[in-house]
């Protein structure tokens, strides 16, 4: 059974609409984590939100982790990198929580149960999604058009996660200055990625930039979550979803 999580009930609602088309949804409360089994794409899977910020992430991904082979988290995320605009897709090679300092006794970003600031992504997941990626971000680039995103890209590399949400351009420069490969950041992945690294279950992230962690967003976020990410999100599953191993 592969899981499927979001963070906002937008981000996940089309994909929760294309497995419903499939079949019934089975729903359960599991240590107030409600969870929705089903089919989609001819495969089982639970659908779940984990709330926003890290300890719901990882809440979310521990409950997860028992129940499932692997996680795919899909969302939202302001871009950092060169190059990374509103309507592209990031797909994580690898997670780090930005706002994780334990020094001197650890190195910064250093996650001491896990020994690594990187937390990476799983390789097979991560080609899937990246795989999808290439082919949904061509598929949407009309409708991106008419809400002013001009033609969209997808890129792989790092995402940065902390419990703080970046929206200024003061904080933006500064995550650049700190981690100048990150390509966006979010409020979710990296504890995500901790808890399924620690598991010993596969993971992959896949964030869709809704603006540039500026709040120089061309869209308002509503629109953006209803129109770009919902579908996104769906396209995204469901052509990954062959792909998985």
């Amino acid at each position: 059974m592969i899981a499927i999580i979001a963070a906002l009930p937008d981000e996940l609602s089309a994909i929760e609409a294309a497995a419903a088309a499939e079949g019934p949804l089975e729903e359960r409360l599991v240590a107030g984590q409600r969870l929705r089994t089903g089919r989609l794409c001819g495969r089982d899977v639970v659908l779940a939100l984990s709330g926003v910020g890290k300890v719901a992430a990882a809440s979310a991904a521990t409950v997860l982790a028992e129940r499932a082979s692997a996680v795919v988290m899909v969302g939202t995320a302001g871009g950092l990198g060169l190059g990374v605009e509103p309507g592209d897709v990031v797909v994580a090679a690898e997670l780090l929580q930005h706002d994780l300092d334990a020094r001197p006794l650890w190195e910064r970003w250093v996650v001491p149960s896990l020994g690594i600031a990187r937390v990476p992504a799983d390789p097979g997941l991560t080609g899937a999604l990246a795989a999808a990626a290439e082919v949904v971000v061509g598929r949407h680039r009309p409708d991106l058009a008419e809400l002013g995103l001009d033609r969209p890209h997808w890129h792989l590399g790092l995402v940065a996660s902390g419990d703080a949400f970046v929206a200024t351009a003061e904080e933006s420069a500064r995550l650049r200055a700190d981690l100048p490969d990150a390509l966006a950041v979010e409020m979710e992945g990296a504890a995500l990625a901790q808890v399924c690294h620690a598991a010993g279950v596969p993971f992959a992230v896949a964030r869709t930039i809704s603006d540039r962690a500026d709040h120089t967003a061309l869209v308002d976020f509503p629109t953006f979550l209803t129109r770009v990410a919902a579908p996104y999100a769906r396209d995204l599953v469901v052509t990954a979803l062959p792909w998985c191993p």
